[in-house]
């Protein structure tokens, strides 16, 4: 009897552990897709600054005061148009004073020429000096370099005289004016009084980083491209995109000791855009921008979406479920982002499924319930219409509970 009261004692308290044992929860539920090999475009951006390929300052070479302007700021202007007048008076008179000493020295060379010529014969018939015909032939060479001294002048008045107008050396689209009608210039230093700018084509210069460049041949020779051939396609601030394409023209020699950079350039047509009725060209020097540069396309790659990789120490992760439905954190090499997705150059392979919503309630080697985008899109919306079925049940019994009004 003793025994049978300690067997039913063992028992009982065996009934109260099993009974009062934690329950394991259920695993839980997690969003997955699966890996599926893909032909991938891709490109690679820089960011820069737009710039022409002639910005001519237009200045005062010679000393005065300005007389006229005649072009309006901020149009197009042709080769040889005149854009300022200056006071040229002080210039005609100093052009006159050098016309009248050449005139002189011109007078003075016949006479001395003349001297020769009279003298020539006598001194051969020893009827005067030989002394007298060799200092006439030397008043000779002095007339001459006097002349040619003298027309320097005038040459020099000339030059003067002629940059009282000041023209545009190109045609291009001229920029505000630096000084004002009456204004004193050119008084010891060439004073700034405009800039032109041609505007087609124009220059995106950017700066590229020596491992972003490497990065770029290396995929461009995967792909059979080079990048110096490549289209460029550039991006304004707005984010919209010019519709000519463009290609990279000039890369620097060297890389920047101090920056670690590249000087790149490249040329973009820029041709004329009817805005309100008015041909006008949509780029302008010193526009901030950036260009997308195409390096073919990548056949069978591996995108995830971004929000499925995380970032620890520098290192990128994914989580990976496997058959048995254990989660596992990958290690992967990243590529360039693709939209949003990221491209993924080693660490996962086509089939796998990885986690892309519920990555925090992933464990190490702990089971999970898989559903895929579109289990998981029926899940929600199976639990919006269940919830939209209890509030109208709640509503209902409330409408019930008031009391009728008499």
């Amino acid at each position: 009897m003793l025994a049978g009261l300690i067997a039913a004692s063992m028992m009982f308290v065996t009934s109260c552990k099993q009974q009062s044992g934690p329950v394991a929860p259920p695993p839980p539920f997690v969003v997955v897709v699966e890996i599926t090999p893909t032909n991938v475009p891709l490109h690679t951006e820089f960011i820069g600054q737009l710039d022409s390929p002639q910005n001519v300052e237009i200045r005062a070479r010679v000393e005065g005061f300005v007389d006229q302007m005649l072009f309006i700021e901020g149009t197009n202007v042709n080769a040889g148009d005149l854009l300022f007048k200056l006071d040229d008076k002080p210039y005609q008179e100093r052009l006159k004073a050098a016309k009248g000493m050449l005139g002189e020295a011109q007078a003075s060379l016949k006479k001395y020429e003349a001297d020769v010529a009279r003298l020539r014969p006598l001194a051969e018939k020893r009827a005067v000096p030989q002394q007298d015909l060799d200092n006439a032939l030397a008043s000779v060479d002095v007339g001459k370099a006097s002349v040619v001294s003298a027309q320097a002048r005038v040459d020099s008045a000339l030059l003067d005289l002629s940059y009282c107008e000041i023209r545009a050396p190109i045609s291009g689209l001229i920029g505000a004016k630096q000084v004002s009608i009456g204004e004193l210039v050119g008084r010891g230093q060439p004073t700034l009084m405009a800039t032109l700018s041609t505007l087609d084509p124009t220059w995106f210069y950017c700066n590229v980083g020596e491992v972003q460049y490497l990065a770029a041949e290396a995929e461009a020779r995967r792909t059979g491209k080079r990048v110096m051939e490549s289209p460029v396609t550039l991006i304004l601030s707005d984010g919209s995109e010019h519709p000519a394409k463009g290609r990279f023209v000039f890369i620097d020699r060297a890389v920047d000791v101090k920056t670690g950079t590249f000087r790149v350039r490249a040329e973009f047509p820029n041709p004329d855009v009817q805005i309100a009725g008015v041909a006008r060209k949509v780029l302008r020097p010193g526009m901030f921008g950036r260009v997308r540069v195409d390096l073919g396309v990548r056949s069978d790659s591996i995108i995830v979406p971004e929000k499925a990789v995380t970032e620890l120490q520098g290192k990128n992760f994914v989580w990976v479920v496997g058959s048995d439905n254990m989660a596992s954190q990958r290690s992967v090499s990243v590529g360039p982002q693709i939209g949003n997705n990221l491209l993924i150059a080693d660490g996962l392979k086509a089939g796998e499924r990885i986690i892309v919503e519920g990555l925090q309630k992933a464990r190490q080697d702990q089971p999970v319930q898989p559903m895929t985008l579109g289990q998981a899109a029926e899940a929600a919306a199976a639990q919006a219409a269940k919830q939209a079925e209890a509030r109208k049940e709640k509503e209902a019994k409330k409408g019930a509970s008031k009391p009728a009004k008499e």
